[in-house]
């Protein structure tokens, strides 16, 4: 009964429009055109998602975007706020790392961040591409816009962005002197403080300099050394320079940014006892969800950061042309404890470091509304390794047959993987849009990519916890080239000057690699390919009550094939069962859906807005160990249903001063948050997948802005301190299954000032 709350409370408000619109055409002549001067209408959002500016309703795609206002009522702290207010959106931080990015977008992304291994969302910062998870999971301060494209973005955004891209959009550069403060207090000892200033400094000459600092107590302990949990500890910082000589045809602007976190290890829970453990009973699940008893130190930080140039150069009135150059770097230091607990038997060290160099050229055509066009070479050269340090079983209460030390299974007691992949990827592509008539727009453009990688492996097993002395190698230099076209063609038509409706059918993929877990096992050693999505999707961007209402449908329909999946297995080498990470092509799978959003004003005090998904996400063919194991898969991270309500009242209060109070409420349904194989075809081993029942989320928030430099907000999220887990691991060889919970309740008070 639960799941029907959110289409009931979407159902009701699309009602009260219909009502109120019959309401407006029968009202007398006189009354309407007195309505229509004094009601408040909806703000038209420009967005970039064409690679050119257009307004919100009127480009032919499934975009979402958020201005800093939506941002600051809705209480986004970091791209993990946007989940529930996107459609068919699911994005967290990936398991025991703060600000490692997990994001899937209709049921298609990648949640393994280990190197060798592409994200499915594509996270872009001003345009250019974040190649690594670690350190995407961006902090929102000093924002000036945030777009989620859904669906493959193949021909305007390239490789990995198969199921989606999120852009992150800095503020422009003012032209006057100006800036603001904001200190935040909150629950578990959150207290932050953002700042930024900016402005001319003569001479056509722009800058804007804005930092943050980010820190909050743990949400739990290590009963152990009474060490925080799941606290956070963020600096951020992020500074433009930007050129802007005599004339309109040329300008210039260059970004820094860098972030550090030392944020602990996000806090996770035993689901069920070790049967490895030598103390069991007596370590069985600790009561709260967000304790550990781990006896691993629990060592993590992240430093990311880059630096790019943007060049604009407008010849004549009907070209632009663009060149982004940019390079960016990202090292990180984790340990996790898969057991949580004091014995060594998953206990794992890594180490990532990446960096990426990449150029773009554009040249861009407008010629005056008829014809646009966008046409690019892209060219990207990225290098991501690292080394992990894997103790497995260590004093486990295990029978006699399982050596101990060291182990004759790859990896035995203890293990590394260790590699390096470089990538080397040129790309050119083009998006040309013809309008026929005033209605009718026929638009479609292609984008070939070559892609070479080179990947090296060094994985080792070890005779003692010193890691020095090796007792079995598995190493490979190996190198593969991926060649893809992805097509797009889209046909729009403007039914009224409110009413757009429109249709699409798209490409994308993600690039195929080697598993950089390798063992001795050979097909372990082997290549996998890269995945592709083919995208059919209807739509239509409508506006009623003049522009007091928007409702956005879209459709879609996918075929997916060659799916990349990461599964942590069990297997066995000379007679012993140990574990092995496997990474491999499963197969096909079909996945479509229904999307709506909505936004409504009916007066100039009342603001409702929401969403609301259907899913439907199922595999056509499973291939493991030569079986078809289709019927017994599920997609991860894809609810049948999800979405989100928000209601606020706004009122003048004082001279120029306002408040606005919101409620929100968030719903997802049941999903599968790991990637197992549930039977094994050839042992008929069983393995449970950790799922996560449908569950509903309650926030609220409070705004008041004097009308002066002053504007004071209390923010309060999951207020009914819901348990929902996110991710987690299984892996029966070494007896885990642990499991990571989203945020809990928490409240915070901020006081800004602007200048």
């Amino acid at each position: 009964m639960k799941r029907n709350h959110l289409s009931l409370a979407i159902g009701l408000i699309l009602g009260l429009s219909v009502t109120a619109q019959a309401q407006e055409t029968t009202a007398k002549p006189a009354e309407a055109e007195a309505a229509v001067e004094n009601k408040a209408t909806l703000e038209k959002v420009t967005v970039t998602a064409r690679r050119r500016e257009e307004t919100l309703q009127d480009v032919p795609v499934a975009v979402t975007a958020f201005t800093p206002e939506t941002l600051e009522k809705l209480n986004i702290r970091d791209l993990g706020d946007l989940d529930a207010q996107v459609p068919n959106l699911t994005i967290y931080a990936a398991r025991g790392n703060n600000s490692t990015i997990t994001a899937y977008i209709r049921a298609v992304g990648q949640s393994d961040p280990l190197w060798g291994v592409d994200p499915g969302v594509g996270i872009y910062m001003d345009d250019v591409y974040i190649a690594r998870p670690q350190g995407g999971l961006l902090d929102v301060f000093d924002v000036g816009r945030i777009e989620v494209l859904r669906g493959p973005q193949g021909t305007l955004y390239g490789k990995n962005t198969v199921g989606g891209a999120i852009k992150y959009v800095s503020r422009d550069l003012p032209t006057d002197f100006e800036g603001y403060a904001e200190v935040t207090a909150g629950s578990y000892g959150q207290a932050d403080v953002k700042a930024a200033v900016g402005g001319s400094l003569g001479a056509g000459v722009r800058m804007r300099l804005a930092a943050a600092s980010l820190t909050r107590g743990g949400f739990g302990e290590n009963i152990n050394t009474g060490v925080d949990v799941s606290d956070k500890n963020t600096k951020a910082l992020r500074f433009t320079l930007g050129m802007f000589p005599d004339g309109d045809k040329f300008d210039a602007k260059v970004e820094l940014d860098y972030t550090s976190d030392t944020s602990g290890v996000r806090g996770a829970q035993m689901l069920t006892t070790n049967r490895f453990d030598p103390s069991v009973p007596d370590h069985a699940p600790l009561e709260d969800r967000y304790d550990t008893r781990s006896g691993f130190y629990p060592d993590n930080s992240t430093t990311a950061g880059g630096a790019s140039f943007v060049a604009n150069y407008r010849p004549s009135e009907n070209w632009s042309l663009k060149s982004i150059s940019a390079y960016r770097k990202s090292d990180t230091e984790t340990s996790i404890d898969f057991d949580n607990l004091p014995a060594e038997l998953a206990d794992v060290h890594a180490g990532y470091h990446d960096k990426q160099l990449s150029q773009e050229f554009q040249a861009a055509f407008d010629g005056g509304g008829k014809a646009r066009g966008v046409f690019g070479v892209y060219w990207f050269k990225g290098e991501a390794g690292g080394l992990v340090k894997n103790i497995f079983l260590r004093g486990a209460d295990i029978p006699p047959f399982f050596p101990n030390p060291p182990g004759t299974g790859f990896g035995g007691q203890y293990g590394t993987t260790d590699g390096i992949v470089f990538t080397k990827a040129i790309a050119v592509y083009g998006d040309w849009s013809y309008a026929f008539t005033d209605k009718l727009s026929l638009s479609g453009g292609a984008r070939w990519t070559q892609e070479e990688k080179n990947g090296i492996v060094n994985n080792q097993s070890f005779a003692n916890n010193t890691f020095s002395v090796p007792t079995l190698t598995v190493g490979f230099d190996k190198t593969i080239t991926f060649t893809n076209l992805s097509p797009k063609v889209s046909l729009d038509y403007k039914l009224t000057d409110d009413v757009l409706l429109y249709g699409l059918w798209s490409r994308g993929f993600k690039s195929g690699g080697y598993n950089i877990r390798a063992s001795v096992l050979p097909n372990s050693q082997l290549p996998y390919d890269d995945e592709q999505v083919d995208s059919l999707e209807i739509g239509s961007k409508m506006a009623f009550l003049d522009q007091r209402m928007f409702l956005n449908l879209a459709y879609f329909h996918n075929k997916y094939k060659d799916i990349q999946l990461s599964v942590f297995t069990s297997c066995t080498v000379a007679g012993v069962t140990t574990f092995c990470g496997d990474f491999t092509n499963a197969g096909k799978g079909t996945v479509k859906g229904l999307e709506m959003e909505l936004q409504y004003r009916p007066t100039e005090n009342w603001y409702i807005s929401g969403n609301l998904a259907r899913l439907d996400a199922k595999f056509d063919e499973y291939l493991f160990k030569g079986f078809n194991i289709a019927d017994q898969q599920e997609f991860t991270n894809a609810p049948e249903l999800s979405g989100a309500v928000n209601v606020e009242y706004r009122t003048p209060v004082g001279q120029g001063g306002e408040l606005s109070m919101r409620v929100g409420y968030s719903y997802q349904s049941e999903v599968t948050a790991t990637t197992e194989v549930t039977r094994d075809p050839v042992t008929q081993a069983v393995v449970a997948p950790i799922h996560q029942d449908g569950y509903g989320l309650v926030s609220a928030g409070a705004i008041y802005k004097t009308g002066g430099a002053w504007t004071f907000s209390l923010q309060g999220s999951n207020l009914a301190d819901k348990e929902f887990l996110t991710t987690g691991y299984v892996i029966p060889s070494l007896g885990v299954r642990t499991g990571f919970y989203g945020n809990p309740r928490q409240w915070s008070l901020s006081a800004r000032y602007e200048f």
